[in-house]
């Protein structure tokens, strides 16, 4: 029996992991409105470290379209700038010499018919790890039987497990329609 809950426990937080990392990956999908987070995997150096954007700059959005980059030492300026062109994120800084601003173009139907298919290729990995997770619980749960667990209790356990599956599916499919509208919103 103990062997059962450690199973379940361990394809939860395995399914639970898969919806975190979900979380994140769409965050960093920008959605046409200044979101500080499209910013994140920007890393420059800073003192002989690579440090992320974050950690050298305050980052603030003070309306929906603007990002406001606030660097600490003037002197980072020109590495920030330089970061952000060399970076993915695609929008060119504009450099006043006090602080940087980023303002994010509004996206055109084209634009916007790629991200909702990104997020839906997102969406769909963390699918398949979350079934991947369902499956290695399941079959953990057929080497059980083999050990003695009674056919009748490991049944009960693939039938929780396919529950938890479907809970975890379930927030996926609400984490890609909030995503899709966000995207879709002009």
């Amino acid at each position: 029996m103990a062997d059962l809950k450690e199973i379940e426990k361990l394809a939860e937080s395995k399914m639970q992991s898969s919806v975190e990392f979900l979380e994140e990956s769409l965050a960093h999908i920008r959605a046409g409105k200044a979101n500080p987070r499209i910013l994140d995997g920007i890393k420059l150096e800073y003192y002989g470290s690579i440090t992320p954007l974050s950690g050298v700059a305050s980052i603030t959005t003070p309306d929906a379209k603007t990002i406001i980059i606030q660097p600490w030492e003037k002197q980072m300026l020109k590495e920030i700038e330089k970061a952000i062109l060399n970076s993915d994120v695609g929008i060119t800084p504009d450099n006043n010499g006090e602080m940087i601003r980023l303002s994010i173009p509004p996206l055109t139907e084209e634009r916007r018919k790629a991200l909702v298919k990104q997020s839906k290729q997102e969406v769909e990995d963390a699918k398949i790890s979350i079934r991947n997770a369902r499956r290695d619980a399941i079959d953990a749960i057929k080497k059980t039987v083999k050990d003695g667990t009674p056919e009748d209790v490991a049944k009960d356990a693939e039938g929780s497990m396919q529950k938890l599956h479907d809970k975890y599916i379930k927030k996926v499919d609400e984490l890609f329609a909030q995503k899709e509208k966000e995207i879709l919103t002009v």
